[in-house]
C-alpha cells in the first residue's frame, strides 16, 4: 500500500476474480459500444454526403465487404478498453474507476479521428 496525501493507492486490496471484473467490464463498456458504432456510422455518412459526387462510384456492391471489414476492425479496437479497464478495477482509488468515462471519451475521438483519416487519405483520392 502506497499512502501519499489524501489519495490511498492499493492496487492489490480487491480479491474478485478476473471473471467478475471482465463481467463488470462489460457491462459498462458494451452498452456504449451502440453509441460508438452510431458516432462512426455518423462520420461516415456525413463524409459520403459532404463530399457525394466523389465518393458516388465507391458505393457499389463489391465495396460491402471491405467496409465490413473496416466496421469489424473498429470494433476489435474498441475491445481495447477492456485492457486497460479491467487491471484498473483492482485500484482502490475512487477517482481512478472514474476515469472509465474519460477512457471512452479520448477513445472515442481517437476512433473519429482515425476513422476521418482513413477516409480522406485512404478512400477520398481515389475517388476524385
Amino acid at each position: 500500500m502506497i499512502r501519499g496525501g489524501n489519495a490511498n493507492w492499493d492496487f492489490g486490496a480487491e480479491t474478485t476474480s478476473l471473471r467478475a471484473n471482465l463481467g463488470r467490464a462489460a457491462r459498462f463498456w458494451e452498452p456504449l459500444r451502440i453509441a460508438y458504432n452510431l458516432v462512426l456510422v455518423g462520420v461516415a455518412a456525413a463524409w459520403v454526403i459532404e463530399t457525394w459526387p466523389h465518393f458516388q462510384p465507391a458505393l457499389k456492391f463489391s465495396s460491402i465487404l471491405p467496409m465490413s471489414g473496416l466496421a469489424l476492425m473498429a470494433n476489435v479496437l474498441y475491445c481495447a478498453a477492456y485492457f486497460v479497464d479491467v487491471p484498473l478495477q483492482r485500484a482502490t482509488w475512487k477517482s481512478l474507476r472514474r476515469g472509465r468515462w474519460i477512457l471512452w471519451a479520448a477513445g472515442m475521438l481517437f476512433a473519429i479521428v482515425l476513422s476521418s483519416y482513413w477516409i480522406v487519405d485512404e478512400i477520398y483520392p481515389d475517388f476524385r
